[in-house]
């Protein structure tokens, strides 16, 4: 009882942060359900409450999405999430979380000094962010941060970063939760309790962010985004 209350508590804070900054659900449930599971376990479970919590974000912002983006970004996502997720029982080391966490802190420090904004990503650097998203994300079921990381290289309006955020992780979620299912299946069904519950908590944290979505200037959320990026990558770097 007392796991099942602390995963609802990070699913709905996870759901807020998601709502706002386009990414956090991995990053945030993740390292809770390591608490108690094994990481190939951890990843699985938590990219069902991932697309859920993704699905009803991306249904409240779709006239938002950045198609021009979302077409070299998003496909090249999906195709680095299928990778990485085959990937994932081979390709654990701490040294990938080392790199993945000093990435995050570059982004958001260029992020919070403004460097972000003059950073212009063209068609091939779009491919290539969005392979490596991707391909983390399959691997360690953190993807949205170099996502996010890599979309400050664009120039989006907030409602226009979540909201093509939220469409590439659907896509790289399409992409790698068949080969979880396959690999997990047996372990998911023990533990349907955790999935409903972080499912749910994150619908509702998800709702209530995208509330303070739209009253967020562009300025302070690009800030909002740094932070983050640096603590994650302060998280993970220290976990490592």
């Amino acid at each position: 009882m007392a796991f099942l209350t602390l995963t609802a508590a990070a699913a709905l804070l996870a759901g807020a942060i998601g709502a706002v900054a386009g990414f956090g659900i991995g990053s945030v449930l993740t390292p809770v359900l390591q608490l108690r599971h094994d990481m190939r376990l951890a990843v699985a479970a938590v990219s069902i409450p991932h697309v859920i919590a993704t699905a009803v974000r991306f249904w409240r912002l779709r006239h938002d999405v950045d198609r021009r983006v979302l077409k070299s970004f998003g496909l090249m996502s999906a195709a680095g999430g299928l990778t990485g997720a085959v990937l994932q029982r081979y390709a654990t080391a701490p040294s990938l979380s080392v790199v993945f966490a000093v990435l995050l802190i570059f982004a958001g420090v260029a992020g919070l000094t403004g460097l972000s904004e003059r950073m212009r990503l063209g068609r091939k650097a779009g491919w290539i962010a969005g392979m490596l998203s991707g391909a983390l994300g399959g691997l360690v079921g953190n993807q949205g941060g170099i996502r996010s990381a890599a979309l400050l290289g664009y120039d989006l309006s907030p409602a226009r970063f979540v909201a093509t955020a939220t469409a590439a992780a659907l896509i790289v979620d399409g992409a790698r939760m068949p080969v979880y299912v396959a690999m997990e299946g047996p372990r998911l069904a023990q533990n349907v309790d955790v999935l409903v519950v972080t499912s749910v908590c994150a619908v509702i944290g998800t709702i209530f962010g995208g509330h303070a979505l739209k009253k967020m200037p562009g300025a302070l959320f690009r800030k909002v985004v740094g932070v983050l990026l640096v603590v994650l990558g302060l998280y993970m770097f220290s976990r490592a």
